[in-house]
């Protein structure tokens, strides 16, 4: 049994801060990696951030680097995403999600959570 709670979503202006936090529970998940995806309306799902198993390895989407950070609590499986200098492109539905290794493609993440909105707007 996998369980994601996401919290930390809402809405910001533009150049705005939201923290995303993911508590993740289930044994298996001591076997994964997790990470944060996005989609937008209209608009295919995309990794936005993932990171390893010794938190030393991570990706991040070329448009997000520098502005977003993501950190592991190995204990709790639990993952944070600090987002700052928010834009109205980063508006989408977020979401928590285990893989295997760190990937940038949605297909290789195996467990989801639920989704939470983030919305960037003046």
């Amino acid at each position: 049994q996998v369980q994601f709670v996401e919290s930390g979503g809402g809405t910001v202006q533009p150049g705005g801060s939201l923290t995303l936090s993911c508590k993740a529970s289930g044994s298996i998940l001591d076997y994964y990696e997790l990470g944060w995806l996005r989609q937008a309306a209209g608009k295919e799902r995309e990794g936005v951030s993932c990171i390893d198993s010794e938190g030393g390895a991570t990706y991040y989407k070329d448009s997000v680097r520098g502005r977003f950070s993501i950190f592991r609590d190995y204990g709790h499986h639990s993952i944070y995403l600090q987002m700052d200098s928010l834009k109205p492109d980063d508006t989408g539905v977020y979401y928590c999600a285990a893989t295997k290794v760190c990937s940038t493609s949605p297909s290789d993440y195996d467990y989801w959570g639920p989704g939470i909105q983030v919305t960037v707007s003046s």
